[in-house]
């Protein structure tokens, strides 16, 4: 049986329907896979015929019936047309699709949830409390055991898989939530990950939080009361892990092929660097949710969002590593 991938559209005024319709008329011919897009019908048909995909649109009724590409709305009434980017009625509905995505992953009907980008900003601004894709999809399975990856590679094929300690904080708050435990769990996952990834090896290094990883306390004493005792104790569970090495350092080495993943105390120090070596590959995956889950490493670009131009590579490459795990786990 074929693969059965849900794409939820994310934010409509972004270029979430965009990329993801153009990214499933790249790969069409690369596999016989099915794709649920949960979002609008008559917006995303017309969008599929303004940009001349030309893909097989049906209406969703039943996991069983014959066809490839699938369109279901969750939301009662269809969305206006001309809705302003970031509006709330979007913001609200790209929530209402992400949810419903997740529900059907959690009910086993999709083999693997690819979502499309919403704007964090614009949710809270429509009076959704809302931290990010991956809490919000954590907070729906009932599960607190979850970190975000980054990966991508550059044009010769070198990788960096980045995960994250902690997620979507202000920088003045990542010393007092960075725990053991949060930093212990991202090294777990980060080493599940590298085995789900088929790679030959799982060699884990771990950033420090300061500069030049403190300076032996000098400036500052996380690496040794915090990150070097979590560090410690996965070694002792045989996990072949690294750290804390300054952060500057550890991405140069991480390039180069010396370390398969790297644990990156908070968002901008490890996907700053991922940014830079695969912006337009990038993806992002949820670690340690019941279902596999992956998006484009990019947000809604407003400002492009409706022209046409918008480049598939970060979906497609999200699309891709979807099938690739759920095919593994099969």
């Amino acid at each position: 049986m074929s693969l059965f991938i849900g794409v939820p559209l994310g934010d409509i005024t972004g270029i979430g329907p965009e990329v993801t319709l153009k990214a499933l008329a790249a790969e069409a011919e690369s596999d016989d896979a099915r794709y649920l897009l949960i979002g609008d019908e008559e917006q995303t048909r017309e969008l599929n015929r303004r940009l001349n995909l030309e893909l097989p649109l049906q209406s969703y009724d039943r996991k069983e019936q014959s066809g490839r590409f699938f369109l279901h709305n969750s939301v009662t009434e269809p969305l206006p047309s001309a809705l302003a980017p970031g509006a709330p009625e979007a913001a609200r509905a790209a929530v209402a699709w992400l949810q419903e995505g997740a529900q059907r992953a959690l009910q086993h009907e999709i083999d693997a949830l690819v979502t499309a980008p919403v704007n964090k900003e614009s949710i809270v601004r429509a009076g959704v409390p809302f931290i990010g894709q991956t809490e919000f999809l954590s907070q729906l399975a009932g599960t607190e055991r979850t970190a975000m990856m980054l990966l991508g590679q550059d044009e010769h094929d070198r990788w960096l898989r980045v995960a994250l300690a902690t997620t979507h904080l202000p920088l003045k708050f990542v010393s007092d939530r960075l725990t053991r435990d949060k930093i212990k769990l991202a090294i777990e996952l980060a080493a599940q990950a590298c085995h789900d990834l088929g790679l030959r090896r799982a060699r884990i290094g771990v950033c420090g939080l300061n500069p030049h990883a403190g300076e032996g306390g000098q400036m500052g004493t996380e690496e040794q009361t915090t990150i070097g005792p979590a560090v410690a104790e996965m070694q002792r569970r045989d996990v072949d892990v690294l750290g804390p090495i300054s952060a500057d350092a550890l991405f140069y080495y991480a390039y180069r092929g010396d370390y398969d993943a790297v644990v990156a105390m908070y968002h901008d120090q490890g996907l700053v660097p991922l940014k830079m070596v695969a912006f337009e590959q990038g993806v992002n995956w949820t670690l340690g949710l019941p279902f596999i889950r992956t998006s484009p490493d990019h947000g809604t670009a407003y400002d492009i969002a409706g022209q046409g131009k918008a480049s598939p590579s970060s979906m497609r490459a999200a699309i891709r590593l979807a099938k690739h795990l759920a095919q593994t786990r099969r």
